[in-house]
């Protein structure tokens, strides 16, 4: 084997060694005059990271901290679950779905922010020792929308208010008065008499905001004063059961107690959201907060602004959710709109002909897909305007024209149950593993079943019954079977007898449940719905 001149003055082992090591150095010598590897050894270009400086310039002066000492005897959630606490800022409606915190050893970190929040309380509308051990101070946030002096925050923060105290973000303080409260919606309009015209925001659209867009959240969080932070649109029409009328923005960016009533603006300055409660399992922050819609609140505080208080459209309906089980024994091609579980009597609704069992799927031009659709819709009707009224009734839909009424601002009571009679000896009867009897006077008062109520009651439910999937107990009584009423046990058992014998798939109850009616659908052999 011939060497070629270099291989042959290396050692044998060499050969695979030089001819690696000649590779890199080559590789290394075309890297060190390689355009791409200077470019490596630059310095990276600086971005400019967009900033939301200007906006929060632009808002900030007409968000203001509202400072409330309570009514004495007033108590919050806090004190509920701690009697000798004083974290009063903020009220309990910062945490609607609040958690018990787990019991995790605390770390010294724990120890600072109680002290350091403890402080802050102090300084920022805790109680003090000058002030009566009764009188309690609560710390939200708010918001002014004309140069007048009109302010916007939460019916929470000022509901028990003795005394309330708007302060700037220059710490000048303004006593205030409370011009009308919303509880239905949580909102609240306090006004302060203002030597000058004073810095105002205006509304913006909600409904023009989507899931994605961003935000800016401005407060007053633990009584800190004036404090900025960003997020985006989570979601849109949350429910979080706080109220009839829930429809809030769900948004990312942090809110904490003492937020409530601060504004949520889009990035046109515009206010399209009311920080209202917040998703906690620890009392802080985790990215979950609730706002009030602009386009809700906006009606709502000019109807304070104006008359004090908010005067809502009614129907004179009691609804219910429509289930899949309900929809299919309605003939309804699907699960939406809102079930007629009762009618008010002499009600917008009795006067047009609406009936126990329709299923409203449409109202005024706005298609009623969920339950809570329609009060919302129905409540932003002007009283005494006219609306289109669209229902599914014996398998087809029909239209009637409702006058809107005011709502009562005391709705009707139940009638009193009637006065026991002679007594009776029930004569049961079983049917679909349950047990029935007649309603009397005695059973009647016992149970509050409202006078106008006729029907059979169920005294026991057979534990693996289809009827006790369905959840239909003891003291349940039965009114009607796919909206046939029945009066009598005997009743019961021959329309169950003769359903069974036609091969009927689909069994609609109307019961009354303390005093509340609704309707219960099973389909045969299918199970619960």
């Amino acid at each position: 084997m011939s060497l070629s001149p270099i291989h042959a003055c290396l050692p044998a082992d060499a050969a695979p060694r030089f001819r690696l090591g000649a590779l890199a150095a080559a590789a290394a010598l075309s890297l060190a005059w390689s355009p791409v590897a200077l470019a490596q050894t630059a310095q990276p270009p600086i971005v400019q990271m967009p900033t939301l400086a200007p906006l929060v310039k632009k808002v900030m002066p007409a968000v203001v901290n509202v400072s409330v000492t309570m009514k004495a005897g007033a108590a919050t959630d806090e004190d509920e679950d701690d009697p000798d606490s004083d974290n009063d800022n903020d009220q309990p409606k910062d945490q609607p779905h609040a958690t018990p915190r787990p019991n995790l050893p605390q770390s010294p970190f724990d120890e600072f922010l109680r002290r350091f929040f403890d402080q802050q309380q102090g300084r920022n509308g805790g109680r003090t020792p000058t002030e009566p051990r009764g009188q309690r101070v609560a710390l939200g946030s708010g918001f002014i929308i004309d140069a007048s002096g009109d302010v916007v925050t939460n019916n929470h923060v000022v509901e028990n208010a003795d005394k309330v105290t708007v302060i700037f973000q220059d710490d000048t303080k303004h006593p205030a008065k409370v011009v009308g409260r919303d509880p239905k919606t949580d909102l609240a309009l306090i006004k302060i008499d203002a030597p000058k015209p004073l810095p105002f925001v205006e509304w913006g659209d909600s409904g023009a905001m989507q899931v994605g867009d961003w935000v800016l959240a401005v407060g007053n969080p633990f009584g800190l004063g004036g404090t900025v932070s960003s997020g985006i649109i989570s979601a849109r029409g949350r429910d979080i059961h706080s109220g009839p009328y829930d429809d809030f923005l769900q948004i990312d960016a942090a809110i904490n107690r003492g937020n409530s009533g601060g504004p949520t603006f889009a990035l046109d300055g515009k206010v399209i959201g009311i920080n209202t409660a917040i998703y906690s399992p620890n009392g802080g922050s985790v990215g979950i907060g609730f706002a009030i819609p602009s386009n809700l609140a906006r009606p709502v505080i000019d109807q304070l602004k104006d008359h004090g208080k908010v005067q809502r459209g009614w129907l004179g309906v009691q609804i219910q959710e429509v289930t899949p089980e309900l929809a299919r024994s309605l003939g309804l091609p699907k699960a939406q709109g809102a079930l007629v579980a009762d009618v008010t009597p002499g009600g917008p609704a009795e006067k047009v002909g609406i009936k126990q069992g329709d299923a409203i799927v449409r109202f005024d031009g706005h298609d009623i897909a969920k339950l809570r659709d329609l009060p919302l819709a129905v409540a932003e009707t002007p009283v005494g305007q006219k609306a289109l009224v669209e229902v599914w009734r014996d398998g087809h839909a029909q239209t009637l024209e409702a006058a809107i009424a005011a709502m009562p601002e005391n709705p009707e009571q139940m009638a009193r149950n009637e006065e026991p009679g002679p007594a009776s000896k029930p004569q049961s009867a079983s049917a679909m593993g349950m047990k029935l009897a007649p309603l009397t006077p005695e059973l009647r008062r016992e149970l509050s079943v409202p006078k106008s109520v006729k029907g059979v009651v169920v005294t026991s439910v057979a534990e693996k019954s289809p009827l006790a999937e369905l959840g239909l107990a003891p003291g349940d009584v039965i009114q009607a079977i796919n909206q046939e009423p029945v009066t009598s046990t005997k009743d019961v058992t021959t329309k169950l007898d003769a359903m069974k014998k036609s091969g009927t798939k689909s069994l609609l109850f109307l019961i009354n449940r303390h005093g509340v009616n609704q309707f219960v659908a099973l389909t045969m052999g299918g199970g619960a719905g």
